[in-house]
């Protein structure tokens, strides 16, 4: 049986559904579970609907950035959750949601020394030439790691979407390999990354079918017809430079399990059985 691999963007998912689950949900003692009960379920959702072989779950952990010292303003538009109340906190259910995977016995990691999407980079570096590989997250810097083996799905439900170079050809005009150069030069507002004035979505795809890589648009900056699109290449392309380094996927990072021990059977567990397993309900 040819391997299928998921790998889950954790952080995205819980925030997803903390933030998108009715926030009244208790467990048994008046904890709020309604996250974990969002997370849990999704996940298992998504296990049905892929029906993989092996499955890992990755977070985000609190330790210092090598893309923030790159450049200090990198994420700084994300808020301080350890200032505000549990309610509010979407890692304030993140023990539970460990609680959960563990008792499902889905192998699951948090970063230390890099970001969950070096680890995912890192997954379809090493494993992606030989096996089927979905990536489920909303984090559109996981299009530059489609390939013919690997895909994204952006899970909503039943409204889900499977990504692959074909989604981003028709949306965007480009290929996997130049997401990067593409969202260097329109920028990214989620991780707070400025692109350059006057370069949207079509003026940036139009600029990668003529020149193909954003090193290619800046060396040939004087060739570029509209003259506020070409002064504005040239006036930002340190920040462009930049913009690729923070933007572009590291697949060097240490891995934190290698294939044998993400192997996972789903035996049909559902989200509240798997909550009372645990004690929540």
């Amino acid at each position: 049986m040819e391997n299928k691999i998921l790998l889950v963007d954790g952080s995205n998912l819980l925030f997803q559904m903390f933030f998108g689950m009715p926030s009244q949900i208790t467990g048994k003692d008046g904890t709020g579970i309604w996250g974990v009960l969002g997370f849990i379920g999704a996940l298992l959702k998504i296990i049905r609907r892929i029906s993989p072989t092996h499955t890992a779950v990755f977070f985000d952990g609190q330790h210092e950035n090598r893309r923030l010292e790159m450049n200090a303003e990198y994420k700084a538009n994300r808020p301080d959750y350890s200032q505000v109340p549990d309610e509010e906190n979407p890692f304030s259910q993140l023990p539970y949601i460990y609680q959960a995977l563990k008792y499902l016995g889905i192998a699951f990691a948090e970063t230390t020394d890099c970001e969950t999407d070096d680890w995912i980079s890192g997954f379809v570096s090493r494993y992606g030439n030989e096996n089927k590989i979905i990536i489920s997250s909303f984090d559109s810097d996981f299009f530059q790691l489609i390939s013919e083996n690997v895909s994204i799905l952006r899970y909503r439900g039943k409204n889900s979407c499977l990504c692959d170079s074909g989604y981003l050809l028709e949306k965007y005009g480009i290929s996997p390999c130049q997401y990067a150069d593409f969202k260097s030069l329109t920028g990214d507002a989620a991780d707070n990354i400025k692109g350059a004035d006057k370069i949207g979505p079509k003026t940036a795809s139009a600029l990668l079918s003529e020149f193909g890589t954003l090193d290619n648009i800046i060396k040939n900056a004087d060739k570029i017809k509209k003259p506020s699109v070409r002064a504005s290449i040239k006036e930002n392309s340190g920040r462009l430079i930049l913009n690729y380094r923070l933007i572009k996927l590291n697949d060097k990072a240490a891995l934190p399990f290698g294939l044998d021990e993400i192997r996972y059977v789903y035996e049909g567990a559902t989200a509240m059985e798997v909550l009372q397993g645990i004690g929540l309900v």
